[in-house]
């Protein structure tokens, strides 16, 4: 018996899970001190009153024989991926239901869909990045290249004439950054991919946070896109589902590589590894696309990016660098002073009583950065940024 070898070349800690434990010795250290977070990207208000409603009713339902439900469709039910399919019509973008797939979260399957590649592919991964992304091809044990994001292209990189890779990663709106591709940009993309024979991952997660008309909710809307990516969206973040768990994923027929059908492949991967997600949770993802729980879920959104234009206030008054916000529930800053980003983490902390996230955790690139969500109380946001303003620089 041989283990997977990919898993000791992983860092001992998840970025998270280290940043949960460094605030829990602060606390075990300053008991009774108050800390307030901007770290993690976790949803604080509530479910959406139509979905919790929706999901009552589908429990009920599976309180009585004549409406019980066993296993699911394979794909998901047929209701919530033509919700979905609707969802993007809504865009100009026109899907089929056999090319949407219903997942648990766009991480499972960000880091699922490498299942059906070879491991001889290899991938191209933005820096400063989701960790996410290179932890899972780590396991796999492919090779991983990095492409440069910095002050310079505004955290917004794009392939150059001699980049080669099979498999890339695109997040827009990024995580960490917030920072949100183009059209024209994402049609760069999109040519370099269709001329060099590579799939585009492209998540999604924080579309719905993009206010400004001018710039792309999916990759779809960009001419040629079908042939070369496949999209992944979470409704973690758009209709607070962190503890409710659903997403979903994209394969459209147009994508053929070697004569084969990677949309056949991943319901092949999904129908033979995958058991699908809990009736109860897609009748709320349902109600979630509907008017009223758009309407709803946007009320939330533009909670939060009150919260990042807040944020986003306040360091411009104390002079710090930051890119985000606007579009994106994301606030990424360079550490004043030259600190390094777990210097900075520690100066927060133990000054402010703050917690954000490293730079450094998510990249070589994101040395001297620094991380805020908008994913907090306004009551949090407001109290943290006075402390903020009091620091100590």
């Amino acid at each position: 018996m041989k283990i997977n070898q990919g898993f000791l070349n992983l860092k001992d800690r998840y970025l998270f899970s280290l940043v949960a434990q460094k605030v829990g010795e602060y606390r075990a250290q300053n008991p009774g001190k108050e800390v307030i977070s901007l770290g993690i990207g976790d949803v604080t208000l509530p479910l959406a009153p139509v979905v919790v409603e929706a999901m009552q009713k589908a429990v009920a339902e599976m309180g009585r024989a004549e409406t019980f439900r066993g296993y699911g469709e394979e794909q998901g039910y047929a209701f919530l991926r033509q919700a979905v399919c609707s969802y993007y019509a809504r865009k100009g973008v026109e899907l089929d239901a056999s090319e949407v797939f219903i997942g648990d979260g766009a991480k499972s399957d960000l880091g699922n869909i490498l299942d059906i590649f070879a491991q001889e592919n290899t991938v191209l991964i933005q820096d400063p990045v989701y960790p996410a992304y290179v932890a899972a091809n780590i396991m796999a044990g492919r090779r991983i290249h990095f492409l440069d994001g910095s002050v310079h292209n505004s955290f917004l990189p794009l392939p150059h004439r001699d980049l080669r890779a099979d498999i890339v990663y695109l997040c827009s709106p990024n995580n960490p950054t917030g920072a949100v591709y183009t059209k024209e940009q994402l049609k760069i993309w999109v040519n370099w991919a269709l001329a060099h024979d590579a799939v585009i991952l492209f998540d999604s997660a924080y579309e719905a946070f993009i206010q400004d008309g001018e710039l792309p909710t999916s990759i779809y809307q960009i001419d040629g896109a079908k042939r070369c990516a496949i999209e992944f969206c979470s409704l973690s973040k758009t209709a607070g589902f962190t503890g409710v768990r659903c997403g979903y994923t994209v394969v459209p027929h147009e994508l053929i590589q070697g004569g084969v059908s990677l949309n056949e492949l991943w319901l092949r991967r999904q129908s033979t590894k995958f058991n699908g997600v809990s009736y109860v949770t897609q009748r709320g993802a349902e109600a979630a696309f509907t008017p009223e729980g758009l309407e709803q879920n946007r009320t939330s959104i533009l909670y939060y990016l009150e919260n990042a234009r807040l944020i986003a206030d306040a360091l411009t008054e104390l002079g710090i660098w930051f890119t985000g916000g606007s579009n994106a529930p994301y606030i990424w800053l360079q550490c004043p002073k030259d600190l390094s980003s777990w210097d900075f983490f520690t100066f927060l902390l133990d000054s402010c009583g703050i917690v954000g996230t490293p730079g450094v955790g998510f990249g070589r690139n994101g040395e001297g950065f620094f991380r805020f969500t908008a994913f907090a109380s306004r009551e949090d946001v407001r109290r943290a940024l006075d402390r903020l303003r009091a620091m100590p620089l």
